[in-house]
């Protein structure tokens, strides 16, 4: 952001970048799809494809000197002021294989810290967006992480068990045992029904940075608290084992328990 930007100019710019990829996705979603396999093993279709570059046109056109992160196209000027982290769809297995917890991912990073932070869900119609200092809002109505303190009343969210190696599903292990319930499923929407308050915590690894700023700006705003398993702020370094939770003690007790 320039210094002569308000407030509505990057919320005015990730309503359009995910206007844009839900253009793309919701036209290819429940249809046959070519299925590739990156080099990390994750599926990528012509879907995420086209919804990134549609996005990166509109940051060309708009935002020239801003820098660039997409899980689809790679990095550009990632040493600029202002960052725009993008991911067209989180939740790409969802998507194959017909299930509508997918999401557009969008953050804005300035100075290292997210400014804007979007959870997007096109089949749901539901748009999640949070900025710093401003709150949080689902499609217009401010929302608020809930106010449980205690991983023995928690509800507990991660994507799959497989997102774990062999230690940390033992500490995750350990730790949704003690909540008052665990659910896995999900992807993105699960940072969405935190910041909700409909659920109280989410753990997961194995995550990259599009996968956990756009959600990290939503539950901050929201009134929650995220960062790594160590405690530490996300950034673009981050190792990407992420914890949140609606309350400070809450995410405390989390970490004990994670690191015991």
């Amino acid at each position: 952001m320039s210094s002569s930007d308000t407030p509505q100019d990057p919320l005015r710019i990730a309503n359009a970048l995910a206007d844009a990829a839900a253009a793309h996705s919701l036209r290819l979603f429940r249809t046959p799809l070519e299925v590739v396999a990156k080099a990390d093993e994750s599926p990528v279709t012509q879907a995420d494809r086209a919804a990134e570059a549609a996005m990166r046109e509109i940051l060309g056109r708009e935002r020239p000197a801003d820098g660039i992160y997409g899980e689809e196209h790679g990095l550009e000027r990632v040493d600029a002021a202002d960052v725009w982290v993008l991911d067209p769809i989180d939740g790409t297995r969802s998507f194959i294989t017909g299930s509508p917890l997918w999401g557009t991912l969008i953050a804005l990073v300035r100075g290292g810290r997210v400014e804007l932070g979007m959870v997007d869900m096109p089949v749901l119609g539901e748009r999640w967006v949070g900025q710093l200092g401003l709150g949080a809002q689902r499609n217009g109505q401010a929302v608020r992480v809930s106010a449980c303190s205690a991983v023995a009343a928690a509800r507990i969210f991660t994507t799959s068990p497989d997102i774990f190696g062999a230690t940390d599903w033992k500490a995750f292990d350990r730790l949704s045992r003690r909540c008052a319930m665990r659910r896995f499923g999900g992807d993105c929407y699960s940072y969405a029904q935190l910041a909700g308050g409909t659920i109280d915590l989410v753990v997961e690894a194995g995550l990259q940075p599009y996968d956990y700023l756009g959600p990290a700006g939503l539950i901050e705003a929201a009134g929650g608290v995220i960062t790594d398993w160590e405690g530490r702020a996300l950034d673009l370094g981050s190792d990407g084992r992420v914890v949140a939770a609606a309350t400070p003690a809450l995410h405390r007790e989390a970490l004990a328990i994670l690191n015991a």
